[in-house]
């Protein structure tokens, strides 16, 4: 890969298609895993297209195991605002030379 900026185009090993609420598939890229209270979180940032505003707002949604043996694992949302916000800290401390947040 070259020193330039620019990704378009280039495929991202760690997206994530998930389906939205109305069945459409939704591309995220996989940001990290966090930890918290022995559950498990996916911060994940939306895969704009090229006519898309970038909002860099990432979404946090909880692992959970699926019923069946298989190694599927399926992301629910979150409803509880101080888990978002403390998994969101976690994710900040981790990567806080990497991302600039803005609060």
């Amino acid at each position: 890969m070259n020193d330039n900026e620019n990704y378009e185009g280039e495929e991202l090993d760690n997206v994530v298609i998930l389906n939205d609420e109305d069945g459409n598939e939704v591309k995220f890229e996989f940001l990290d895993l966090v930890e918290l209270d022995d559950e498990e979180y996916v911060v994940l940032l939306p895969v704009l297209e090229e006519n898309e505003e970038d909002e860099g707002e990432v979404v946090i949604l909880k692992v959970e195991d699926t019923d069946d043996d298989s190694e599927e694992e399926s992301y629910v949302s979150v409803e509880d605002e101080e888990v978002l916000n403390k998994v969101f800290e976690i994710f900040k401390e981790k990567f806080k030379d990497d991302f600039d947040f803005v609060d």
